[in-house]
């Protein structure tokens, strides 16, 4: 089995002793066995269709690309991904549709896919990073290449470890009419979900939207004005069976149903509930401890943890006591990281 291929050998020098993981595939129903992979993030590096880092999911594609060329955490395409994009000369309200879907998204935990364009790709991308969660740019030219310029913030950020940016072309290739077409397919196959957030009948979000629908990936589709040009194609494609996304809240429903993950947003918690969850990660306990420790009411805490049960943040334990669910450490943790 070939390993990725560093090809920045001048760096190695400069950079600490390498910090090796094992990492597989979550998303790939098939076992493929792992391999070591260098967390050197600024390194460039290659995948080709027989390493183990490569996304099994392009292989549902009827010609996958055989090599990889990328720079950044090869890691973020291990999580579970979901696409977004839209149109490059978005309106106010796609760029905004595109920012919430990114941002919710990262908040529960996937890496945000697209193609970097200006417009929807850029709002989703910088949203996500916004929101501490990790990206994945597939670019139509060079991986060391940054197109269009505009978006050079979400490049320099995906190559330092935020995300990574993947391209079919070899290193120094420039942007190409004839590469945007394969790059788009790259974006619908990576992930288990596309969302289109605004889009014109005749574009290359629609070309993706096919793909994606050829693949059979679930498509998530923005409604908008029927006297809007960039709106006629995703209301299009709802009265053909996509979903329509109708609010933040049937969005979120949507992602933690076809993902089976939970956002968890804990500064939008009330402050008492804050204090429970505290103390639940500081010690599982029994409710009425929990009520004495906090000076509350039992009804009250037994009111706060069903609620916090229905939503998948605590577990009721076989003794009793209630304790937070792996989900809720894994954000707790990683909240933790950012906060130093």
């Amino acid at each position: 089995m070939r390993r990725c291929v560093n090809i920045d050998n001048n760096l190695s020098a400069a950079i600490e002793p390498q910090v090796t993981q094992q990492v597989c595939m979550p998303e790939c129903n098939m076992a493929l066995s792992c391999t070591h992979v260098q967390n050197t993030y600024t390194a460039r590096w290659e995948l080709t269709d027989a390493d183990s880092y490569y996304p099994c999911a392009l292989h549902d594609l009827e010609h996958p690309p055989q090599r990889l060329y990328g720079i950044g955490n090869p890691d973020v395409l291990q999580k579970p991904c979901i696409s977004i994009i839209g149109a490059r000369d978005a309106t106010p309200y796609g760029k905004s549709l595109a920012q919430l879907a990114g941002r919710i998204s990262a908040e529960c935990g996937l890496t945000v896919v697209s193609g970097g364009a200006k417009g929807c790709d850029y709002a989703a991308l910088r949203a996500a990073l916004d929101a501490k969660g990790s990206i994945c740019i597939v670019s139509g030219c060079g991986a060391d290449k940054v197109y269009p310029s505009s978006s050079k913030d979400i490049f320099e950020e995906a190559k330092d470890g935020r995300g990574c940016v993947v391209a079919l072309e070899t290193w120094g290739s420039s942007p190409k009419r004839y590469a945007f077409p394969k790059r788009n397919k790259i974006i619908a196959a990576l992930s288990r979900v596309l969302i289109i957030c605004e889009a014109n009948h005749k574009s290359g979000t629609m070309s993706t939207a096919e793909t994606a629908v050829q693949l059979n990936r679930m498509l998530y589709a923005c409604p908008g004005s029927i006297f809007s040009p960039l709106s006629n194609g995703t209301n299009a494609l709802i009265a053909n069976g996509a979903a329509i996304i109708t609010s933040e809240k049937d969005l979120e429903e949507r992602i933690s149903l076809d993902f089976n993950s939970l956002r968890l947003t804990f500064e939008s918690l009330k402050p008492h509930l804050g204090k429970i969850m505290s103390a639940l990660f500081a010690n599982p306990m029994r409710a009425d401890d929990l009520a004495q420790q906090l000076d509350e009411k039992i009804i009250t805490i037994l009111s706060t943890l069903g609620d916090f049960e229905a939503q998948g943040l605590v577990k009721r334990l076989i003794d009793g006591r209630f304790s937070p669910t792996t989900q809720a450490y894994l954000y707790y943790g990683k909240k933790s990281e950012d906060s130093l």
